[in-house]
């Protein structure tokens, strides 16, 4: 692995340690936190598919 790779993945891994810190905070309960977890990647996921449409004409 590259170094500029390492950095990457240590910075990846405290952006993620910093927002689930703040989900943490709100006390979702299990459901919930599920839902908007599904529904955020299907917003991602969907905008994805779009601009791959777009992209490829």
């Amino acid at each position: 692995m590259k170094e500029v790779q390492t950095v990457q993945l240590i910075a990846m891994i405290g952006w993620l340690i910093l927002v689930g810190s703040a989900l943490a905070s709100y006390r979702f309960s299990w459901g919930k936190g599920l839902t908007m977890a599904l529904a955020w990647s299907a917003i991602f996921g969907g905008v994805f598919v779009l601009f791959n449409l777009i992209g490829g004409q």
